[in-house]
């Protein structure tokens, strides 16, 4: 299993590094919509489509909504900046809100689950406050400040993955060898308390060694850790939520795509509420 982790990661980070760099921006924006796509379709399985019809419908649905912003923005160009940027900063915004419902969605777990386990309409909402609001922060994220620097905004999905990574890392190290008080064991019975500090840990150091490399003003590095840490925080809530989903649907992985990992889901989930919530703020506050 191990082998086929480094193997697959191997073959992925040199296509996403490259992807990001230097696709022109409908072609990334196109790649990213193939990618939550995918991530679409195993969501739908997560929710009870079992049916290849009703699976491609919901799939169709994700992909048709983030294709008709790609067609608006760069094709028909038929919205303003403004307005563009004050929908985006409306579907972050719900996201933002989306995260904290998860939030307690998870704290009470099982107890209210029976509402919506059952029900497949509301699972598939779910995935659209999840997958639509990611594809929307990542795309606002690689096109800031474009016209001036076309590698500023792939800067900014480095600094939400290397945050998120070193989170990952630190968390599965401590936890492995430190971790004794489970975190959430309802939910996901691998993640300890221990664990999520070393990742608050291993995050620490990528948003410091980031501060000193952009010389971030002093008055504003305050900003800056704060927004950093929700990220990360945010990070640990995504990894939780598909395991309390896939819980509810008896299944281990959201897929088999990835060879050692599963599927797109099981390697996105942490991003999907961290690139959301870092867009918001970094939008609301820093842009």
């Amino acid at each position: 299993m191990l082998r086929e982790r480094i193997l697959t990661a191997l073959v992925l980070a040199p296509l996403v590094l490259c992807s990001i760099l230097f696709l022109p921006m409908i072609g990334f924006e196109i790649a990213m919509i193939g990618v939550l796509g995918l991530g679409a379709w195993e969501w739908a399985n997560m929710s009870g489509f079992v049916t290849r019809q009703t699976k491609a419908v919901y799939t169709f649905i994700i992909v048709a909504i983030c294709g008709y912003f790609t067609f608006a923005i760069d094709v028909e160009n038929i919205w303003y900046q403004g307005q563009l940027n004050s929908l985006y900063h409306y579907i972050l915004g719900t996201a933002a809100l989306w995260w904290f419902i998860s939030l307690l969605m998870i704290i009470a777990y099982p107890r209210f689950s029976s509402f919506w386990r059952t029900r497949r309409g509301i699972q598939g909402l779910f995935g659209l406050l999840t997958l639509i609001p990611t594809w929307v922060a990542i795309v606002s994220l690689r096109t800031s400040l474009y016209d001036v620097d076309s590698f500023y905004g792939a800067s900014l999905i480095f600094y939400v993955l290397g945050i998120v990574w070193a989170a990952d890392i630190g968390a599965f190290f401590v936890g492995v060898k430190f971790g004794r008080t489970k975190l959430r064991p309802k939910v996901s019975p691998g993640k300890t308390f221990e664990g999520l500090m070393g990742g608050v840990g291993a995050s620490s150091l990528i948003i410091a060694f980031a501060a000193l490399h952009y010389a971030v003003d002093p008055s504003r590095i305050w900003i800056n850790i704060l927004i950093g840490g929700l990220t990360v925080a945010v990070s640990a809530l995504g990894d939780l939520n598909e395991s309390m989903l896939k819980r509810c649907a008896g299944i281990k992985d959201s897929g088999n795509l990835l060879p050692g990992h599963g599927g797109i889901l099981d390697r996105i989930d942490s991003l999907t509420a961290a690139f959301p919530v870092f867009a918001f703020c970094y939008v609301s506050w820093m842009a």
